[in-house]
Order: C-alpha cells, then structure tokens, then sequence
C-alpha cells in the first residue's frame, strides 16, 4: 500500500506488494519515475507501474539472496531500467526519481553486501531489520551488525520502516517470551495489518529486543543467564546468542 499517513509525511509514495509466504518487494515513485525493491512480484509490480503511466528507470535489491532477486530479470527486460547492483552502492550515495530522491544507507551483517534504501521517512529495509526483530548475522560479523543496529535505532523515531518479510507474529511471540510484562506487543498487534505491513523507529524501540538491550527488563534477564553485561555490545552479543 501507499505510504501516505495522515499529517502529510515526506514523499514519494511507496507501494508493498507481497509475494510467496511472506517477502515485501516495494515500488517507490514520484511523479513520473519509478524504483523497483526487490521486486519478486514482478507481475503486479508491472501492472501497477502501467496502469499509473510511471517509467521504472531503477531497479535494485537489499541483497543478492535468491527470494529478493528472484523478479530482476523480467523486470530488466520489460523495462530497461538500468540496475543498482547492491555492492557498487555507496553509503549515502542517492538516486533520483526525477522529483524525488532515494539514498543508500550501507547496513551490514545479514549479508555483506545488504543496503537500505532511504526514501522521505521511510526505510525499505530488507532482511538486515524486521518489524519486531533483526536478520540472521549470515557474515558472522556481530561487530559490523551491532554497529548496523545501532545506526537504524538513531534514525528519527518517525521513520517508518518496511521490511523485506512479514514475520510479525513469530517475532512478536518471541519478543514476549523475553519481555513477558511488555504490553506494547499487543498493542502492536492490535493494529498489524499483513496487507500493508510497517513499524515506525519509535515503536521498534518498544518492541524489538534487538533494540532494547539497553533496557532494564533485557539487561535483568541477561544477568539471570549469566551473559555478559559490562558493555552495550556486550548485552547486544549476548541477546544474539539467545534462542
């Protein structure tokens, strides 16, 4: 669905579409031009893009996995958009839309070569953040995740954040087998719609564990298990090496 709350938050529009069991790939467009996110419905991807008269002139992944490439190469075809090859992309680096601008945000440790795409307030994810939990740290890198980690939790508490796959209710469950007492879980889930699935940065920071192992019911629970403590990347490791 569009991203377009109430009180006029920054453009451009984003579009969810849902493929498989439960990937997100993402239109972004302005005007007249149009970024594909890993667009592995790449069929209503197109019939969206047509019916709105929109030139896809960029398409890209968060990453090389199969399940978010899946879609390049017959949108490749159909459009010519040129292709954003996740590794040549630079932090920061920007793409235009014509009227609108998307930035690169470089976030390792799922992968190496993950990226997030900064489009107005939104964050389009991938698998390196989901709503309510992180990634596998398939690199093996903790220190370049944890540092990854901690650059989403200083965006602005009302970035919203679109995620590559809709694990809301498994990671929810997991959240509160942690955090037992949390009340905001339900909250969240009083409102989580799998036909348009997104968090904000604001309630990441009130629901994703991987967030909030500075808090006082993480730490405590930490303590109980006997895990390291001392430092903030010491609690983080350590929440990690929970299952």
């Amino acid at each position: 669905m569009r991203q377009n709350h109430e009180g006029g938050w920054a453009m451009p529009t984003i579009r969810q579409f849902r493929y498989g069991a439960d990937n997100l790939g993402y239109v972004i467009h302005g005007q007249r031009r149009a970024l594909i996110v890993d667009g592995g419905a790449a069929a209503d991807i197109l019939r969206y893009t047509e019916s709105r008269g929109l030139e896809v002139s960029l398409v890209g992944n968060t990453h090389g996995h199969a399940d978010h490439t899946s879609g390049n190469t017959a949108l490749l075809k159909k459009t010519g958009a040129k292709y954003l090859l996740p590794d040549s992309l630079k932090n920061g680096e920007r793409s235009s839309l014509g009227d609108e601008t998307v930035s690169i945000m470089r976030t390792p440790g799922h992968t190496e070569d993950s990226i997030c795409f900064l489009a107005g307030s939104c964050l389009i994810s991938g698998d390196t953040l989901f709503n309510g939990t992180i990634g596998n740290c398939f690199t093996g890198d903790l220190p370049a995740f944890y540092r990854t980690v901690k650059s989403m939790m200083a965006l602005p508490p009302e970035t919203v954040v679109y995620a590559g796959h809709d694990y809301v209710r498994d990671s929810l469950a997991f959240a509160k087998k942690l955090e037992p007492e949390n009340r905001d879980f339900d909250s969240f889930l009083t409102r989580y719609d799998p036909r348009h699935v997104f968090s904000t940065i604001e309630e990441e920071l009130r629901i994703n564990p991987y967030f909030r192992f500075n808090t006082e019911p993480i730490v405590d629970l930490l303590r109980r298990k006997n895990l390291p403590t001392a430092t903030e990347e010491d609690r983080w490791r350590s929440l990690m090496s929970i299952e």
